[in-house]
């Protein structure tokens, strides 16, 4: 830069700076502008059609961009592993994509890609699914493709030893995370025995247990059309997809046996109340504090949304505000619900500093009784209102996301209807019903709080202030059993 051009641009920059300095500050708003009114949610009504082999249909049409989303959902996930092999169900739907009616994972990738998509398939409490989005000309070929992962594949003995594997490095790599170890721990903590205890990655343990047997065995038990929809969400007509769904799965045999029976969600509870896990080293802790919850079903679902989002929804909720934003604790604060098939849970959770353990445990357990106690003000309940209905507006911007609401309802057997019908049911919410449903599920008599961490920092405070607390070692955890194995615990 030669002196002409430094010369310059120092005098601009001089000239930028006072002019900025002679505006007069009270030019400049002192409180930001009014929120504006929600915008109108516009969904067309989605349509609802059954094969002759019980394939549930459901297609909802967007116009404007030539996409649809196929997303093929099975109603059993995570909660229908075997006692002894969690994980299965997460290992049954990554295999689907590595080989089918003879492809292989490379063929199979390079024939969606082909198609200008990708095939994701996952498995989750409740369900497995396999999903692609695809421009509409190209459609057929894509019903095509996840039919055949789907009904057809491989489950090759190479395949399952490779995702063995690389299921088993995950779930060690998330077993080292404090506040990932803390979760699974509250989770047993909160459904004891139940179907929705037990890790649902799986352990070490379980997985090495799982043969090409038992991947087929529950494959053609679970993956059949009377236990399945399919959602179509985009540039698509009801006739057109009863006709795709039809040539694609039409002859999908429904199997005559029954479909295998539900464990109850939650089981006997052994944890209590307080549970410590000496994770040596660890340079911070993970704090979890878990509640039971509604299944899906309960008719205040809107309620418990709402007072989650109050509680710890977002970055502006109360715990991410009294532990972060106040103090400077944690990175984050949160909570979530999970309301589930016959089960649910609340989750808050929390990464601090080792000696700042008893701390965090007290706020976060403060809140969960604020919420109870204290009417939400009018002002506070408007904001979390808002960034609910922002949030769930955003998400039905594409077609992906549309198709994964849609699915949320049909598989808790909601009324379609309700997916336009969010803004309203969340604005109806009211501060006595926040605190009525507080009261009810959120009791610190059905509480679990779980810290991992490195103990000998915060073992003896956190023992003084919660006598009836347990320390475990986390090298000697099990958890495959509900009590984590009952030789761990430190009294």
């Amino acid at each position: 830069m030669n002196r002409a051009t430094s010369a310059f641009l120092a005098a601009v920059f001089t000239a930028i700076c006072g002019a900025a300095a002679a505006e007069p500050p009270s030019t400049f708003p002192a409180t930001p502008p009014a929120p504006g009114a929600a915008p109108t949610l516009s969904i067309p009504t989605p349509t609802s059609q059954t094969l002759p082999n019980g394939l549930r249909v459901i297609s909802v049409r967007r116009d404007g961009l030539p996409l649809v989303t196929a997303q093929l959902v099975v109603r059993s996930g995570d909660e229908m592993d075997p006692p002894s092999q969690a994980g299965l169900a997460d290992l049954t739907a990554n295999l689907l994509t590595k080989g089918a009616a003879g492809l292989s994972a490379p063929q199979i990738a390079a024939a969606a890609e082909t198609l200008g998509s990708s095939l994701s398939a996952t498995a989750g409490w409740d369900e497995s699914d396999v999903a692609i989005t695809v421009t509409t000309p190209r459609l057929p070929q894509a019903l095509a493709l996840l039919a055949k992962v789907v009904r057809q594949p491989d489950f090759s003995a190479h395949e399952l030893k490779r995702a063995q594997a690389q299921a088993i490095d995950d779930v060690r790599l998330n077993l080292s995370k404090p506040t990932a170890l803390a979760g699974l721990v509250a989770a047993r903590g909160t459904f004891g025995t139940g179907a929705y205890g037990h890790p649902r990655s799986g352990t070490p343990a379980s997985i090495a247990r799982i043969g090409r047997v038992d991947v087929q065995q529950w494959h053609a038990a679970l993956y059949r059309p009377d236990n399945a929809i399919l959602i179509l969400a985009g540039d698509i007509t009801p006739a057109q997809a009863l006709q795709l769904a039809q040539t694609s799965f039409g002859d999908w045999p429904r199997p005559s046996a029954p479909l295998p029976a539900r464990r109850p969600g939650s089981g006997d509870r052994s944890l209590p109340a307080m549970v410590l896990i000496n994770q040596h080293g660890a340079g911070q802790a993970g704090v979890v504090a878990a509640h039971p919850a509604p299944p899906r079903s309960d008719g205040h679902y809107y309620d418990g949304l709402v007072a989650d989002a109050v509680l710890g929804g977002s970055y502006s909720a109360r715990l991410n505000e009294e532990i972060r934003i106040k103090r400077g604790l944690s990175y984050g604060a949160f909570s979530e619900l999970q309301p589930l098939g016959n089960a649910g849970a609340w989750l808050a959770s929390a990464q601090t500093r080792n000696p700042a353990v008893p701390q965090v445990v007290d706020l976060m357990l403060g809140q969960f009784r604020q919420l109870g106690d204290e009417k939400v003000s009018d002002a506070e309940l408007a904001a979390r209102k808002a960034t609910l209905i922002g949030s769930y507006g955003r998400s039905l911007e594409t077609t992906t996301g549309l198709a994964t609401q849609l699915a949320e309802l049909a598989l808790y057997d909601v009324n379609l209807d309700e997916i336009s019908r969010y803004p309203e049911r969340v604005g109806a919410v009211t501060p006595h019903q926040l605190r009525k449903y507080a009261r009810k599920h959120l009791r610190a008599d059905e509480g679990t709080v779980v810290v991992v961490g490195d103990a000998g920092q915060f073992a003896a405070a956190m023992r003084k202030a919660y006598p009836k607390a347990v320390l475990l070692d986390a090298a000697t955890l099990d958890l495959d059993r509900a009590d984590l194995g009952a030789g761990a615990a430190t009294h």
